[in-house]
């Protein structure tokens, strides 16, 4: 099964991964295009050696992207495929129908190029991914920034001064493999031939991967789990702030005008499997607790979007911190989904300053700040205020002031349970689903009482 992840990005539009995870690296396009009939049968050994019958390929994840309104970000096989195979698979996919490799797409149903707004060079090179040090690593990414062209004429993007190349008017954006904790090798080796790099390659991206999961193997089960589960795995998210903070550091030192984003591609709750499930299938079930963890990360992405400009939540359906959970014709939206949908407004949004105190959760040995927040401004003009009350058993009277605008109304929703482990069930699908919620505005400030354990995404209008 072919791994598929939703990513945010700081542009207009959303966009998709695909292939992901250790899949990219033994992931061969071409036995994923034309007729599914005759299309190669073929074994996952990043997914319990499960059989792939790639129904899934090219043509169907444009077609899935384009009905969602998506743009493209494709992983090319760096692990145990060839510079050739991932320039021939851009060919396929945006060359003019007048070449060989247009013309093979035309014949199956799609003459007009595509569009791959963004192409990750590998996967977690420094692990499934081939296991190379960064400096091999680098050395292989410069091939494979320089040959694996983007054939769109709108989308080509580099500078020759030779003449030899159209500069484009969305040129697509490279994203190279970097760090998967606070070991800073990769990132130093990548930003540092990116400082040097000349007109024949470059990069527009360096890719983070940062897990929520204790330890490894992961021992926390997604249901029927207490307080202590809930606190510890929340106060290992917390984590991810710090990771940023070291890799910017480095990125600082050679990208001073941070024209090179950090794009977290890979996040997310990883949790124990369900009992009864597939091994290597990686199916988990999604609660409050997991929709809570989301919001704390796309906070912490939206602090830092001065360099984090786009992130993907691992997965998207049936997998890890999925938003979709499905068996046969049976389907439940999870609470990180509503969670999503509640942050959309965030979308492509003016961060703004926000302060407030916020206070300690504590559970046995475990603190934390009990509350978090983001403020933006909106494409709409609105202002958004998201708050979390992390602490499951107490609310949060919050009473602040708002400045810069002649605040008079506020109207939102919360995402709250009665229990850290409550789940949409395909019986009860409705279970942690957002709800309204009363805030008022009272001479310029801004009153509303969080329920415990509760996201709140709010609009405040003059």
């Amino acid at each position: 099964m072919n791994q598929i992840t939703p990513l945010t990005s700081m542009g207009p539009d959303p966009s998709v991964r695909w292939p992901g995870g250790c899949f990219a690296d033994e992931y061969h396009w071409r036995d994923g295009v034309g007729p599914r009939a005759k299309r190669a049968v073929t074994v996952n050994g990043s997914w319990g050696n499960a059989l792939e019958k790639n129904d899934f390929g090219t043509d169907e994840f444009f077609d899935f992207i384009d009905q969602i309104g998506s743009e493209a970000c494709i992983s090319v096989n760096m692990g145990s495929g060839s510079v050739k195979e991932a320039a021939d698979w851009l060919g396929y996919m945006t060359a003019d129908p007048g070449t060989t490799a247009g013309a093979e797409r035309a014949a199956n149903g799609h003459p007009k190029p595509y569009r791959v707004k963004f192409l990750g060079i590998g996967n977690e090179s420094w692990s499934c991914g081939g296991a190379y040090t960064p400096d091999y690593y680098v050395d292989e990414m410069k091939r494979y920034a320089r040959f694996t062209r983007n054939l769109n004429l709108e989308q080509q993007g580099t500078d020759n001064p030779a003449g030899g190349s159209v500069k484009g008017s969305d040129p697509m954006q490279r994203i190279a493999v970097g760090p998967g904790g606070l070991d800073t090798a990769y990132t130093e080796a990548v930003m540092k031939a990116w400082k040097s790099h000349d007109w024949s390659w470059s990069i527009e991206g360096l890719s983070m991967h940062n897990y929520t999961w204790i330890s490894w193997p992961p021992p926390f089960s997604s249901i029927d789990f207490g307080e202590r589960e809930y606190a510890k795995l929340i106060k290992d998210t917390l984590k991810m702030e710090d990771m940023i903070r070291v890799h910017s550091a480095v990125m600082d030192k050679y990208d001073p005008d941070k024209k090179v984003p950090l794009v977290i591609d890979e996040w997310g709750v990883w949790l124990a499997k369900l009992p009864g499930s597939k091994d290597g299938f990686l199916h988990q079930q999604n609660s409050i607790r997991d929709a809570i963890i989301a919001s704390i990360n796309l906070n912490m992405f939206t602090r830092h979007a001065d360099r984090v400009r786009m992130t993907a939540i691992a997965q998207m359906v049936n997998v890890l911190q999925a938003m979709i959970l499905t068996d046969g014709p049976k389907m439940v939206l999870t609470p990180t989904y509503h969670l999503f949908k509640m942050y959309v407004p965030f979308q492509n949004a003016t961060r703004l300053p926000i302060s407030f105190q916020a206070g300690t959760y504590t559970f046995g040995d475990v603190s934390m700040p009990r509350i978090d927040g983001i403020a933006a401004r909106g494409t709409d003009g609105k202002l958004w205020i998201a708050l979390t009350n992390v602490d499951p058993n107490k609310t949060a009277d919050i009473d602040a002031a708002v400045t810069g605008m002649r605040a008079r109304k506020a109207s939102g929703s919360v995402l709250t349970a009665s229990r850290v482990d409550a789940i949409n069930s395909y019986d009860k699908p409705d279970t942690v689903v957002p709800q309204p919620i009363s805030a008022k505005v009272n001479g310029g400030r801004l009153q509303v009482t969080l329920p415990p354990k509760s996201v709140t995404v709010l609009s405040v209008t003059e």
